[in-house]
């Protein structure tokens, strides 16, 4: 199945200031997260960000933040935002994709995915903006997620597919601002 951005929405997993140095390759997870902000904006995905005990764990890192401006906002306690049930008023719940990314990919990105997916959701982790501290969590979170029917994307697909074609003015502009 493909990615449209017309079901999408981007979400946006616990990118934050205490978390984020613990995280192997963070700040490219970070800047990964961001990219896929911003390319979300441009083509008309909603964003929905989320933030764990933001009091104790601190908020969104800046360079996330700056990404998101105008993104939904909420704050959770249990590792799944699904489970939490601070996803009920946003896009996530509206869409029928969801495209998610950030940490821990292990923890509360694979909780997070796994219950979208059981409720019906399509269910997309980008690989490259997905981070946990310790590298083999993350890769047998994929490997779980992906044997429960969740597609492990990198952000140039989620990109790709979201702008469905060239020539436009709109994969002009992506082309020229993200992808490089």
């Amino acid at each position: 199945m493909l990615m449209n951005r017309d079901k999408s929405a981007l979400l946006v997993i616990d990118v934050q200031q205490r978390l984020a140095p613990a995280i192997h390759d963070g700040d490219r997870v970070a800047a990964n997260c961001a990219w896929l902000a911003g390319v979300a904006q441009r083509v008309g995905v909603p964003v929905v960000v989320t933030e764990h005990f933001p009091d104790k764990i601190g908020a969104t890192l800046d360079v996330v933040k700056a990404a998101t401006a105008g993104a939904q906002y909420v704050t959770k306690q249990a590792f799944s935002a699904q489970g939490d049930g601070c996803l009920a008023a946003t896009a996530v719940q509206e869409r029928r994709q969801v495209v998610v990314c950030g940490t821990e990919a292990h923890v509360c990105v694979q909780q997070t995915a796994l219950e979208l997916r059981w409720a019906g959701k399509e269910v997309f982790v980008v690989a490259d903006a997905a981070g946990s501290r310790n590298p083999a969590d993350r890769e047998l979170a994929f490997a779980r997620m992906r044997s429960h029917g969740i597609e492990i994307v990198s952000r140039e697909m989620v990109a790709f597919e979201w702008l469905q074609r060239g020539g436009t003015d709109l994969f002009r502009e992506v082309n020229r601002d993200f992808i490089r």
